[in-house]
C-alpha cells in the first residue's frame, strides 16, 4: 500500500554519505507482481494453513505439549484470518449480486 504513495520531491536525491555512497531513490509506483486472482488464491491458502496450524497447536495443547498461551495465540490468529476471508467472501457476493441486478 505504501508503495503506491508518490515519492516526495527531493527525497532520494542524494548527497555523499560515507565513502562516496549515496542514498538511492525507489520508484514512485511499484509494478504489481501478481494478478488479483493469484493474490486471492494465496490468501486462501494462507488462511487454510493458519487454520491447520491452530488445529495442530490445539491438539498439542490438549496433549500437554503446548502452553495455553501458544494455543490462544494460534487460535486467535486463525480466527482473524477466517474473519478476513469471510469478509472478503461477503464483499464478493455483494458485488456479484449488484452486477447481476444491472440492466444490460
Amino acid at each position: 500500500m505504501l508503495d503506491l504513495v508518490p515519492s516526495l520531491t527531493g527525497v532520494g536525491s542524494s548527497t555523499a554519505v560515507q565513502g562516496g555512497t549515496s542514498v538511492k531513490s525507489r520508484p514512485a509506483v511499484a509494478e504489481p507482481s501478481e494478478d488479483f486472482g493469484s493474490m486471492l488464491a494465496r490468501m486462501v491458502n494462507d488462511t487454510v494453513d493458519s487454520l491447520k496450524s491452530a488445529e495442530a497447536v490445539s491438539i498439542a495443547g490438549v496433549q500437554d505439549k503446548a502452553s495455553v498461551q501458544q494455543v490462544v495465540e494460534s487460535v486467535m490468529a486463525a480466527e482473524q484470518s477466517l474473519q478476513t476471508a469471510i469478509a472478503l467472501r461477503d464483499k464478493a457476493v455483494a458485488a456479484y449480486l449488484e452486477v447481476s441486478r444491472m440492466a444490460i
